[in-house]
Order: C-alpha cells, then sequence, then structure tokens
C-alpha cells in the first residue's frame, strides 16, 4: 500500500517488464501474510548478507531456493515433510 508502489514510473516500469502489480486490501494484513512469511524466510536463509552481482543470479538463486523449499527442505509442521512431499502423502491419503 506503499505510495511508492503506486507511483507512475513504478507502475510504469512493470507494466514494461510484463510483471503484474499485486497489492493486498488495504487494512487487511490477513490477505498476503503467507507470503510475505515466505519472502522473509527466503531472505534469512537464501542470501542475508549476501552480494549477487546480476540480475541473472539473483534469478537463479530464488529459482533454486524455492525449488530446495517446495521439495528438499522439511518443515516440522508438516511432520518433518517438505511441502511435496506433504501434500503427496495427504493426497494419497484422501484418495
Amino acid at each position: 500500500q506503499g505510495w511508492h508502489y503506486q507511483h507512475n514510473q513504478w507502475v510504469r516500469t512493470l507494466k514494461e517488464n510484463k510483471i503484474f502489480q499485486s497489492m493486498s486490501r488495504k487494512a487487511t494484513c490477513a490477505d498476503n501474510a503467507s507470503m510475505e512469511n515466505f519472502f522473509g524466510i527466503l531472505k534469512q536463509e537464501m542470501y542475508y548478507g549476501e552480494i549477487l552481482v546480476s540480475y541473472e543470479e539473483l534469478k537463479r538463486r530464488i529459482e533454486e531456493y524455492i525449488y530446495w523449499y517446495n521439495n528438499e527442505r522439511s518443515k516440522e509442521k508438516l511432520a518433518g515433510m517438505s511441502p511435496v512431499e506433504y501434500r503427496t502423502q495427504s493426497s494419497q491419503s484422501a484418495a
């Protein structure tokens, strides 16, 4: 909701790069809480304090992190499984 995200130059730059801007509704912090949490974890685990030298390196590192997070990183609240393992087991149990 910050003014800088609504600034004409910012909005134009996003559109020129075919980036879809999505913002939560005003005064509804729960709208985006799970993604805010994920990005906080990503920043802490992936690149906190590191200097990345290019956009390509940042993009590659984020893609690798998302794959690792979904397929390999175990989570205590998912019975020690990765999100993909948990989803697979849950769908098999429901069938």
